[in-house]
């Protein structure tokens, strides 16, 4: 189901919405342009949650804060629903 989404632009972002639309760029409407952004900054948070994720468990790890697992990995995820 679609919605909507009704926005107020500055002149200069309405220009520069207009300048990434329509014949000879990547977006036939303005709506395909600013889903595209917002997908874009959808995955620039994940990935910087994912990021820091990663980095907690390197921190964690360099500091001696591990746990012994001898089961197999893609068991238990899969059990996890992971």
């Amino acid at each position: 189901m679609a919605n909507t989404l009704n926005l107020s632009l500055t002149d200069e972002l309405r220009a520069f919405v207009d300048q990434n639309c329509g014949d000879g760029t990547l977006y036939a409407t303005p709506s395909e342009f600013v889903r595209d952004l917002l997908r874009q900054r959808k995955l620039q948070l994940e990935s910087a949650a994912a990021r820091d994720a990663i980095l907690a468990g390197y921190q964690d790890a360099a500091a001696g804060r591990t746990v012994s697992f001898d089961g197999d990995l893609r068991s238990l995820l899969k059990k996890t629903g992971k």
